[in-house]
């Protein structure tokens, strides 16, 4: 039977710093100059929208990749990682992937990204670290990106752009792990801010802070507001197939709609609306117009979104929250049991202004809005009943806004 789990707060900035620094001391034989962090991420709301061209609207959170560096004088990059306890190394003229230390590619992705675009690297001694959990859809791989990343360019005296950063995160899991990821999540890891969400214009790649009307005084407070990540425990078996076949059917809704819209040009999805789909339904197969719906429906959901957050109306954003979810499940169909179990079991709790899967789908998470003192009975109702009648390990996260990207400079102890 599995049980739930309440992971609360983080661990403090300072210990998990002072925690990385000592190991590795011990383990590189010298003191770290510095350590970069980036935060994983939520999507809040925009599912499925990236490749459409449309906006998303992610939220860095509380939970980090820690990469603690030191600059080399030659070519050579040795990391250790204190969560896998194992060693990897390279040499910058010759990044291969390491079979043996899977975790490593994304290391050594960026440091060939930096590479392919010109730029000239030292050579670096890393430690790395982190609390976001791997394989819940948190986007720990881009986390890693983006601190890896901002650990050569300080080690290299670069300057880059934070966007222009994400894009090599991204160009690193694309084109050197051989994921076919989009630009969210490293822009998510490099450019949050704390107390925000950053939409994300997936077609131009503009991109703006919004407020979140969430009490910013932390974890107390009796009118406050939490995201809550809850984790299915179910790791995303069909997600490969059916998320090409997801663009597919998009891409030929795409097509089919710019042939039939004549008053302006359809590159995208991006560029329909509601009302062309109930004029030229008929030009689309059933499930082509299904998921030309929710793509559709989505993008208007995430504007609307932005309106209300803007405005502090927090209960017109859980409604679009509970939407979003309903879309993903019957037009999307990216849904399954266990998510649904979850969102459901969620939307008949008091004091939870809204709930939905978040991410690519087909397990993972869910992000719900939840009333401060209500938590608690979120764990007991929501998270322990999934557990109980489904036999997984549920496991809850308290998450906070955070910030993208920072560099901690270290004190030199003596």
């Amino acid at each position: 039977m599995g049980g739930a789990e309440d992971l609360g707060a983080p661990a403090s900035l300072e210990e998990r710093l002072r925690r990385l620094a000592a190991a590795f001391e011990a383990r590189l034989g010298r003191r770290p100059a510095a350590v970069a962090a980036a935060p994983g991420r939520v999507n809040l709301i925009g599912e499925h929208l990236d490749y459409n061209e449309g906006h998303v609207l992610p939220v860095g959170i509380d939970r980090s990749i820690m990469v603690a560096f030191a600059p080399r004088q030659d070519g050579r990059v040795r990391l250790y990682s204190l969560d896998f306890e194992q060693e990897s190394a390279f040499d910058l003229e010759d990044i291969q992937r390491d079979p043996d230390a899977p975790w490593s590619d994304y290391v050594r992705g960026v440091a060939w990204a930096l590479h392919e675009a010109g730029r000239r690297l030292s050579g670096l001694d890393a430690a790395l670290q982190g609390d976001v959990p791997v394989g819940a859809g948190l986007s720990s791989s881009a986390a890693l990106e983006v601190a890896a990343l901002g650990a050569f360019e300080a080690a290299s005296g670069l300057r880059l752009e934070r966007r222009d950063l994400a894009l090599l995160g991204q160009r690193a899991e694309n084109g050197f792990v051989g994921v076919a990821c989009g630009i969210m999540d490293q822009m998510a890891a490099a450019l949050s801010r704390a107390g925000h969400a950053l939409l994300i214009d997936c077609r131009s790649l503009e991109y703006e802070a919004v407020p979140l009307p969430l009490d910013a005084s932390g974890y107390g407070g009796s009118a406050a507001l939490r995201m809550v990540v809850t984790d299915t425990g179910v790791r995303r078996a069909l997600l490969d197939s059916q998320y090409n076949l997801r663009r597919q059917e998009c891409q030929q809704a795409a097509e089919l709609l710019a042939a039939a819209i004549t008053d302006r040009p359809v590159t995208a999805l991006r560029d329909v609306r509601s009302e062309d789909l109930v004029r030229h339904a008929d030009s689309l197969p059933p499930n082509v117009l299904k998921r030309a719906r929710h793509v559709v429906e989505e993008e208007r959901r995430v504007l609307l979104s932005v309106e209300a957050l803007r405005t502090g109306d927090v209960e017109a954003f859980g409604k679009m929250l509970d939407a979003s979810h309903r879309s993903l499940r019957d037009d999307y169909e990216v849904s399954c049991p266990e998510l649904d179990l979850l969102v459901e079991l969620a939307w008949a709790q008091p004091g939870v202004l809204g709930s939905r899967l978040t991410g690519a789908g087909f397990g993972g998470c869910t992000v719900s809005l939840v009333r401060a003192e209500a938590v608690e009975a979120f764990r007991e109702h929501v998270v322990a009943r999934y557990c109980a009648e489904t036999g997984r390990e549920g496991r809850m996260y308290v998450c906070r806004a955070a910030d993208g990207l920072k560099l901690h400079r270290l004190q030199r102890s003596g």
